[in-house]
């Protein structure tokens, strides 16, 4: 072959040189000849297409970041959400650069973005329960040509990459926490039309799954291979081919998302199909991974998640949510348990209608699984929450330590042979008195628990139960508990029981033992959590509801004595639980004598004589009566603390709204008490020696011909309360209180300092014979408008220093004796409706001067009245006044005339007033 001549040669080396030169020379030239208007250019189009606030500390322009693409990279760069996150951050990275395409750079003279890189990311979604997010900052096109439609630098992207970053999406509308680390992501496509497909690469090291407050996934690895329809236009998402691995489980992923404008629209489709059961486990909680190093588990198993529909939280629509789950041929073996669960089947179906709890179906179709010989078999159906469809069969022989140990049970360990055969079908409807048509047995022999918190199991447990009820009536169902007994702490516990007519309730109990409840809590309790208390029980129970409550009392047959020591008690009325130190419970008939009883609730003590009635009947049934005469008296009761506890509404801020709420009164207590307290606080109202009689009865608390000593004056009250929610209660109270002094007063009483805050400086002598009715908010503090009543203030050697009004009446009609008055023997009445205190017409003396005063005030502050100042030497003669503004603000002008003050009724229900007056 001919060689080619050195020249030849020399000439594809120069050409080559040059071309490779020009090359290098345009990689560095171009960034040093654009960098200004290529850096504006982006600017401007950032400004015109984001409705957010971006910053970054510097820009760069280089071929060299992402090689071979021209990028202008943003260093420190952070972009602030949309609207109501406006000063929150969405988006930082250490850094993000657009890709420019050189081609139309150079040729067409215009700037087109077609990739973007973001690098070591923060991105942080929110959305609150309104469903407003912070991430609507791009402009549509409709609105960026309105802005600006001479601009250069266009959106063509081919490539997104996310390198390294922590994605956190927090959506209080559907209570939906996701917090990916590790995030890493690769999407191509022809981004710049209106619709196209993304096809995207991404990897997350650790993924954290949470809904509603509880976790489900935590430190998962997911791989994902998807394919999206975007439509730009609409901002609809079609997921049309999604594969993904969490961990070791495969899933497939379809459907679409469309974000609204106060929501979404949403079809999703999740499924695994003919999945290993134990890659299954691998997508579970941490303690479920643990579980599954010592185990062996085999078959297979089916998944299907959907949620499908509208989520548009201010009009309370939202999607229908299903899941269903198979398994076949499972077989699980612990740690080389001799015995392994086997032939485990599973048909599980669930859907849940608009995210509607009272709509939730559970159909667990079938379930069995055989341990040796041992089986499980049940079919369980609901439908419904508070008032379910049931259709439930379950047969059961097992021996639960061949269990435990089959299935590796964690912190607990189960001895003993059970045996279940009950078939249940029906409507469970408490209020109405239903429950489902039910035949059962349930036996356990030698029965044995011990769990990881506390060392002692519970042993020898036998328990023999059936439950019968033919018609599905609370009247027909009988339960029978024949015998049950057990042994804790080396103390023998035994009960019988037999129940039957739930509507007339017909019992035979005997009990006999003594019990550490503070001990066998533990046994099921994690640490840090305790309840003490010890009971020593031997009673028996025989008679029916009817027979208590009609007074045929020989028909009854209790008898008995119970020793409580120690005991918590807590109620959904109280946010704090009821300490019983110690008492001892008598029972004969249907009274429930109580010698000695000595209880606390948090800082309040209490000592107690005295019985109760239907006490049976009162636990047994939830219609019941409770029935009792007390003799109690406390050294101190802090009434604060009664206060029902209504949840605090999540905040963003740091500091959470104090809980709160009202007392409230059981409606089915019907007591009698004859109360004495040495010292009670109640709002920062400190009484002592408190007597009176005290009823509760249907919701009501009233207190009669009560007396107490406060600030020093004898003060007796008769008081109606009760709630008309937690947040809510009426009072309807009637006071006499006899020379008390009004500078202590203001000083010591919260109440009068609010109805009376004028009396700030003033000092002398008052005395009260009052009656207001009204209703408390969540804080206990009287609601204003509601308040209604009326009474005389008697005023006795009152000095009225300070008061603002008579200043400027002083000032204005240059009397100084106005400013400072001494008042003697007047008697103020006034009358509360809608806000305003009406006051009627006094007079009294002052060097001479005859004032006299009528006119209105409001718990606002505003004032409405009208004086005359009558002058010496008879006060034939007088000045006229109108008085008006504020109480810190007061305006006095000569004249008649004045408009009375604008009312405020209150919408709400308010209380019948007391028939009787307070004890004089």
């Amino acid at each position: 072959m001919k060689k080619p001549s050195p020249s030849i040669v020399v000439k594809i080396l120069k050409v080559t040189g040059i071309i490779l030169g020009t090359v290098l020379l345009a990689l560095f030239l171009i960034p040093i000849l654009f960098p200004g208007r290529i850096a504006e250019e982006v600017k401007a189009f950032a400004n015109k297409k984001l409705n957010g606030e971006l910053n970054f500390k510097e820009a760069n322009l280089s071929f060299f970041n992402h090689f071979p693409s021209l990028t202008l990279t943003l260093t420190d760069f952070s972009l602030k959400g949309s609207a109501p996150y406006k000063d929150e951050t969405l988006v930082s990275a250490n850094e993000i650069s657009f890709g420019i395409d050189v081609g139309s750079l150079l040729f067409d003279k215009k700037i087109n973005i077609d990739k973007i890189y973001v690098t070591d990311a923060f991105i942080n979604v929110k959305v609150n329960e309104k469903g407003e997010a912070n991430y609507n900052v791009y402009i549509s096109d409709a609105k960026a040509t309105e802005k600006d439609t001479t601009g250069n630098t266009a959106l063509r992207l081919e490539k997104i990459a996310i390198l390294n970053a922590h994605l956190v999406y927090d959506d209080q509308s559907t209570k939906m926490l996701i917090d990916a680390k590790g995030f890493e992501y690769i999407g191509k496509g022809d981004l710049d039309k209106a619709i196209f497909d993304l096809y995207t690469e991404a990897k997350i090291a650790s993924f954290d799954f949470t809904y509603n407050g509880e976790q489900y996934l935590k430190n998962k690895k997911v791989n994902a291979d998807l394919i999206t329809k975007i439509n730009t236009n609409s901002l609809a998402f079609i997921f049309e081919q999604n594969n993904l691995k969490i961990n070791r489980l495969p899933v497939e992923f379809k459907g679409k998302f469309d974000f609204l404008s106060n929501g979404y629209d949403m079809d999703f489709n999740i499924k695994s199909e003919n999945s290993k059961l134990n890659d299954f486990f691998t997508a579970l909680p941490p303690h479920y991974v643990t579980w599954l190093d010592k185990s062996n588990v085999k078959g297979s198993t089916d998944l299907l998640l959907t949620l499908k529909g509208k989520y548009i939280a201010s009009q309370n629509q939202k999607p229908d949510l299903a899941f269903n789950m198979k398994i076949r041929d499972g077989y699980i073996n612990y740690n080389k348990a001799p015995f392994p669960a086997s032939n485990i089947f599973l048909n599980f179906d669930t859907k849940l209608p608009s995210l509607e709890p009272e709509k939730l179906q559970v159909n667990i179709d079938s379930v069995f699984f055989n341990v040796g010989k041992d089986y499980v078999k049940a079919i369980i159906k609901t439908e419904g929450l508070s008032t379910p469809t049931l259709d439930a069969r379950i047969n059961t022989k097992i021996d639960l330590a061949k269990m435990d140990q089959a299935l590796g049970l964690q912190n607990m360990d189960l001895r003993g042979m059970l045996a279940m055969d009950v078939k249940s079908n029906g409507v469970y409807d408490k209020s109405h008195g239903k429950i489902p048509v039910t035949k059962g047995k349930i036996s356990l022999r030698n029965g044995f628990v011990k769990t990881n918190y506390y060392p002692n199991p519970i042993q020898n447990i036998n328990v023999l139960a059936t439950i019968l009820d033919t018609d599905g009536s609370m009247q027909d169902l009988k339960i029978n508990l024949t015998p049950v007994s057990f042994v804790f702490e080396g103390k023998p516990i035994f009960l019988n029981a037999k129940l039957q007519n739930f509507e007339n309730i017909q019992y035979d109990i005997r009990a006999k033992g003594e019990l550490d409840l503070g001990r066998i809590y533990k046994v099921f309790s994690q640490k840090g959590l305790d309840v003490d208390g010890y009971v020593n029980a031997d009673v028996s129970f025989k008679g029916s509801q009817a027979d208590a409550l009609n007074g045929r009392y020989s028909k009854l047959q209790n008898k008995g004595v119970l020793k409580l020591r120690n005991i918590k008690t807590t109620s959904e009325y109280l946010p704090k639980p009821f300490v019983i130190k110690d008492g001892t419970f008598a029972f004969h008939q249907d009274k429930m004598n109580f010698k000695d009883f000595n209880a606390a609730y948090g800082q309040s003590d209490f000592k107690m004589n005295g019985y109760l009635q239907h006490v049976i009947d009162f636990v047994l049934t939830p219609k019941a009566i409770l029935k009792g005469k007390f003799n109690l008296h406390s050294n101190y009761i802090n009434v604060d603390e009664f206060m029902a506890m209504t949840p605090a509404k999540a905040s963003t801020d740091s500091i959470q709204p104090a809980a709160s709420g009202v007392v409230v009164i059981p409606e089915n207590f019907d007591l009698q008490l004859s109360a004495t307290a040495d010292k009670v606080n109640f709002q920062e109202l400190k009484m002592e020696k408190l007597k009176g009689q005290m009823n509760l009865n249907k919701g009501r608390l009233e207190l009669r011909n009560s007396g107490f000593n406060m600030i020093g004056c004898n003060v007796n009250m008769d008081v109606v309360y009760g709630s008309q929610s937690t947040e809510k209660a009426f009072f309807d109270f009637k006071v006499l209180a006899k020379d008390f002094d009004v500078k202590r007063a203001y000083k010591e009483v919260k109440l009068f300092r609010e109805m009376a805050s004028a009396a700030q400086s003033a000092e002398g002598i008052i005395s009260l014979d009052y009656k207001v009715a009204g209703i408390l908010d969540h804080n206990m503090a009287p609601i204003y408008p509601s308040l209604t009543g009326g009474g005389t203030l008697s005023v006795r050697k009152v000095k009225m220093k300070g008061f603002k009004m008579f200043g400027v009446v002083s000032q204005k009609t240059g009397k100084e004796a106005m400013k400072n008055p001494d008042v003697t023997e007047v008697n103020i009445k006034t009358t509360i409706k809608n806000n305003i205190i009406n006051i009627d017409r006094f007079k009294f003396k002052v060097a001479g001067f005859r004032p006299r005063i009528e006119g209105q005030t409001s718990f606002d502050g505003n004032l409405n009245i009208k004086m005359r100042l009558g002058l010496p030497p008879f006060g034939l003669f007088g000045i006229p006044i109108k008085v008006t503004g504020t109480q810190e603000n007061p305006k006095v002008k000569l004249g008649k005339q004045t408009e009375d003050l604008k009312e405020t009724e209150y919408e709400g229900e308010v209380p019948t007033p007391l028939s009787t007056e307070p004890k004089k």
